[in-house]
């Protein structure tokens, strides 16, 4: 099953698009050196664990960056006007704990708020806040107390279990992710393929590190590993859903940024199957993946993904099945075991 201290280190570490050297870089760094024959950083941030092979070179892409917010403003009285980085609902934000990071692994806490509803006017009580009138509040009674602009800001989440099989934190998207590939390369005994695994970086806010990182590879195949929608809540038909936890890896079709390669999706099924891996199909009509970059890179790249489903995406309470996950790694190492035979 997942190994729980892992993923609490690399799920923990912040790293808002951008700023992933504010710690989540050099514990994916450490995670992977036992693992690889080569670690190195590019210049826009992405870590690239290379085990050679003399086989196809094969990018597996999962990006390291969480969504957050970045400072805009300090009020006379101390209080941050933020803007989002990545895709965040300022919904999400009241009522909630926050990191504001200073630095590398030092930051100050803060608690999202807004007008409270009781002095609100009746035609606003039932309408989502806007970024106008969100705020983050870090005990500051002037603007001297604040801290500098720029400074970014993620939820203050832990890692938990909930339930036998479920885990809870804020960045499964895409960590998770960045867990798979590190157990991949643990597990990976044999095989002929050239493998690069790439934590990317900015992937939150248009898939740049997977674009820059990818044309320095030049990879011959690449596959994007990253969280799907799971809306198996209530309230949601069953063709909305997406997927469901606890039912096996997804196997991507396509998203808003790839359409897969064909063969390869039927390839990875027939993998699945011959392994007896659990899985389920993955087609997300809003969103992308790593693999919207990678496969227009340079003269095109034929791509596939190995999602993982997960409740509540782009919150500091997402949800994802361990199930699921030993799942996405099985699938993962036989894809690099397979690869070499692979014709298109």
């Amino acid at each position: 099953m997942v190994d729980y201290e892992l993923l609490k280190r690399i799920i923990e570490a912040p790293g808002v698009s951008g700023y992933e050297f504010l710690g989540v870089r050099d514990v994916v760094i450490e995670a992977f050196k036992p693992y690889v024959d080569e670690i190195t950083v590019d210049k826009l941030g992405n870590v690239i664990a290379h085990k050679k092979g003399k086989g196809p070179k094969v990018m597996l892409a999962g990006h390291m960056d969480q969504i957050g917010l970045m400072v805009t403003h300090i009020e006379k009285n101390g209080f941050l006007r933020v803007a989002p980085v990545g895709g965040v609902d300022p919904r999400t934000l009241i009522a909630q704990r926050f990191k504001v990071w200073i630095g590398p692994n030092e930051f100050v806490y803060g608690v999202g708020g807004s007008v409270p509803p009781h002095i609100q006017k009746p035609e606003q009580r039932n309408k989502a806040p806007t970024w106008d009138q969100v705020f983050i509040d870090i005990g500051a009674e002037s603007k001297e107390e604040a801290e500098e602009m720029g400074a970014v800001i993620t939820w203050d989440g832990r890692l938990e279990r909930l339930g036998k099989h479920r885990l809870v934190s804020i960045a499964h998207d895409d960590r998770i992710a960045v867990y798979i590939l590190v157990e991949a390369a643990r597990q990976l005994a044999e095989t002929d393929a050239d493998v690069y695994f790439v934590a990317t970086v900015q992937e939150e806010v248009g898939l740049r590190g997977a674009k820059v990182s990818s044309f320095g590879i030049d990879p011959d195949y690449g596959f994007a590993l990253d969280v799907t929608i799971a809306a198996d809540v209530p309230g949601t038909p069953e063709h909305k859903q997406i997927s469901q936890l606890g039912k096996g890896v997804a196997i991507k079709i396509m998203d808003r940024s790839v359409i897969c390669h064909p063969t390869i999706v039927r390839w990875m099924e027939e993998i699945a199957k011959k392994h007896e891996i659990p899985y389920q199909w993955d087609i997300l009509t809003g969103g992308g993946t790593d693999a919207g970059a990678i496969h227009l890179n340079k003269a095109g790249v034929p791509s596939g993904g190995i999602s993982i489903p997960a409740r509540y995406i782009h919150s500091n309470t997402e949800v994802v099945d361990e199930r699921d996950v030993d799942a996405a790694v099985k699938l993962t190492v036989k894809v690099l075991e397979e690869i070499p035979e692979l014709k298109l």
